[in-house]
């Protein structure tokens, strides 16, 4: 059995026994996301190299996993499909509200001094270009994040199982009870979606 296997079975469970009004099933289900989402948060932030320079992945991870549970108290998912839905968002919230924040114009990341210099010689000084957490670079990270929420709901729920939470199209097909060409014909549809959302243009550029 996969990864992705156990961990929808024990995601079953623990959902029926909160459709059920088993409260103590949000601990069990915030546990047995934790060591996934850090993987994924992981992952996320290296498409944030600003947010990254400030925020750790367990703090990142943190204030998701609130935002996760604040939402299963509101929120009652009826399969591990609309879990990994939400899981997926809280994460992605969190990111593009880091981004924002140190994009503006206020924020401590844009006054801040970064050029490191070895004993004995003067500091290096960057290179414009290539200031990975330029504000307008995190801030076009959190417009592609947006982007994606616009999607329609079969392309952004493919696209959050492939490019958030690292599946392959077969894992993401067993997931959505769909077949696998069924995946990647909506993966191809996002990615021109994307493509023509952008003008071509990859993020952070």
């Amino acid at each position: 059995m996969s990864d992705i296997s156990a961990n929808r079975t024990a995601l079953s469970v623990h959902l029926a026994r909160l459709q059920q009004g088993d409260l103590t099933a949000l601990n069990d289900l915030i546990l047995l996301a934790s060591n996934r989402l850090q993987t994924l948060t992981h992952r996320m932030l290296r498409d944030y190299p600003g947010v990254r320079r400030w925020s750790q992945t367990d703090d990142v991870l943190q204030s998701a996993l609130i935002r996760l549970c604040r939402a299963l108290e509101q929120v009652r998912p009826a399969s591990a499909r609309d879990f990994y839905s939400l899981a997926t968002t809280q994460i992605r919230r969190e990111l593009i509200d880091l981004a924002r924040h140190y994009s503006g114009p206020e924020c401590g990341a844009a006054h801040h001094e970064s050029a490191v210099g070895e004993p004995g010689k003067s500091p290096q000084v960057h290179d414009p270009g290539n200031l990975t957490h330029e504000p307008s670079v995190l801030a076009d990270w959190a417009e592609f994040h947006g982007q994606i929420a616009s999607l329609p709901e079969e392309q952004r729920e493919v696209f959050g199982l492939i490019f958030y939470q690292g599946m392959t199209q077969e894992e993401a097909a067993d997931v959505l009870g769909i077949a696998v060409r069924t995946v990647q014909r909506r993966w191809q549809a996002t990615l021109l979606s994307l493509h023509q959302l952008r003008k071509g243009e990859p993020p952070g550029v």
